[in-house]
């Protein structure tokens, strides 16, 4: 089967998916200013015309692997928390998802940078990352605002707090990715005093 047949054969939503599947790889393991659409295109096996009839800009691809990202990371997280019955271990389990996932996290630890990074020239992506950063917070917010209400969290703390801190550590988790050894071995630690300040109670074992 040739080429051409193969791209004839393939479902709009399936070349996008396809197309956003090789621009995440390749931006976050290059760069957005560094990778073009033409070598995007030309690795998902199409040419860049094409590419274009799904994203309209390198700019919207990006954004879309932004988009795609985190609704990978909030599917794990949805699993974590449903996994886990005691609701003062929940947010404890986002954060052992998220380090466990090596793979995704590499993927978007690299895309926040390059967007944070992007932000102040780009208009366009400085107003994404802003609500994609809310966006963030008010689902961490949730969880510990449920948890909470479940009496697995100290009614003095709050939700809206600690999410904007467990999203610091997120920001936290990206550099240390990006630099190496930046704070890895401190994460454990980390861990188990945010947990005990959440409970009030000792960290179980990791």
């Amino acid at each position: 089967m040739t080429m051409d047949a193969k791209r004839v054969r393939m479902a709009a939503p399936e070349r996008r998916a396809a197309l956003l599947e090789r621009a995440l790889r390749m931006f976050s393991e290059g760069s957005y200013r560094g990778t073009t659409t033409a070598e995007i295109a030309k690795a998902a096996g199409v040419t860049e015309p094409v590419l274009y009839r799904h994203f309209e800009s390198k700019r919207a691809l990006f954004l879309a692997c932004l988009e795609e990202s985190w609704a990978r990371v909030r599917l794990l997280w949805d699993e974590a928390v449903a996994a886990e019955s005691d609701p003062a271990l929940r947010v404890r389990a986002m954060g052992l998802a998220y380090r466990d996932a090596q793979g995704l996290r590499s993927v978007i630890s690299s895309l926040w940078i390059q967007a944070l990074d992007e932000a102040s020239d780009d208009r366009e992506i400085r107003r994404y990352m802003r609500r994609h950063m809310r966006e963030v917070h008010d689902y961490v917010a949730g969880v510990h605002r449920r948890a909470q209400e479940a009496g697995g969290m100290l009614s003095a703390r709050d939700p809206e707090v600690e999410a904007w801190i467990f999203v610091a550590l997120g920001l936290l988790r990206a550099a240390d990715d990006r630099l190496g050894g930046l704070a890895g071995e401190l994460f454990p630690a980390i861990g188990a005093s945010r947990f005990s300040w959440l409970t009030g109670a000792a960290p179980p074992p990791a």
